[in-house]
């Protein structure tokens, strides 16, 4: 297994470093391969193309991403979930400092490295859409779905915010630090609106106090407003 994955981040870092040195469109699979010190055929083994080979893996991170969301509690807040789920793209970056500045380098010189990217760290976007729309019982409804939407892209404009900050510091600091506390500013924001309060609504009391709902309402609002009002997480 360690030998594995040293074999696919020695082709990464060959093919990253031999495409700032000599261009992107210039560098073959077979100088790549040999920069590694491998057979060609040993390169497809890992990669399908020179651009996977460059670029993270972005499917394999998102397998990982879903299977998350599709584990976590009802209890909790979405919001919250996402702001966890973000982390796990971060720490994908975070492995290989090195090699992902290197990258970042490169893609801002190349166009089309660029936009393979954008392309493919769009779809957690999606999946984080989806996974909020599914834990909605109004999710089908369009003033939701917007909600939703409008929620997803501003949790994934503050990772990005964060990891560009990181990379453009050659990849000083503490990311994982600045992410928390990012998403915890944006979710005390984005809260109020996605469960549809005011933003007055948080004040807490000792006296006896009945939560009502409806029957609409998920789960892990009902545990938000318990929280909320008594201080204590219901789970």
């Amino acid at each position: 297994m360690s030998t594995r994955r040293d074999v696919r981040r020695e082709l990464m870092s060959a093919a990253i470093s031999l495409s700032l040195t000599t261009g992107f469109d210039e560098t073959t699979v077979d100088e790549i391969a040999a920069a590694a010190g491998v057979a060609r055929r040993t390169f497809f083994r890992h990669f399908r193309s020179k651009e996977d080979a460059i670029l993270p893996d972005h499917d394999e991170c998102l397998k990982r991403v879903v299977a998350f969301l599709e584990s976590a509690s009802p209890l909790r807040s979405p919001l919250l979930v996402i702001a966890e789920a973000a982390g796990i793209v971060l720490d994908m970056y975070l492995e290989d400092p090195e090699t992902a500045v290197k990258r970042y380098e490169l893609t801002r010189r190349v166009p089309a490295l660029r936009e393979w990217e954008v392309g493919a760290t769009s779809r957690y976007q999606r999946a984080f859409s989806a996974y909020m729309n599914d834990r909605d019982p109004g999710g089908a409804e369009e003033a939701v779905r917007l909600r939703n939407e409008v929620a997803c892209a501003s949790m994934v404009a503050a990772h990005n915010h964060v990891l560009r900050s990181w990379l453009r510091a050659g990849g000083s600091g503490d990311a994982r630090a600045r992410l928390t506390a990012a998403m915890a500013e944006v979710t005390r924001a984005l809260r109020p609106w996605v469960d549809g309060r005011s933003a007055g609504d948080d004040s807490p009391s000792d006296e006896v106090v009945v939560v009502l709902t409806t029957r609409r309402a998920p789960l892990w609002r009902i545990a938000e407003e318990i929280e909320t009002v008594t201080g204590r997480s219901p789970s």
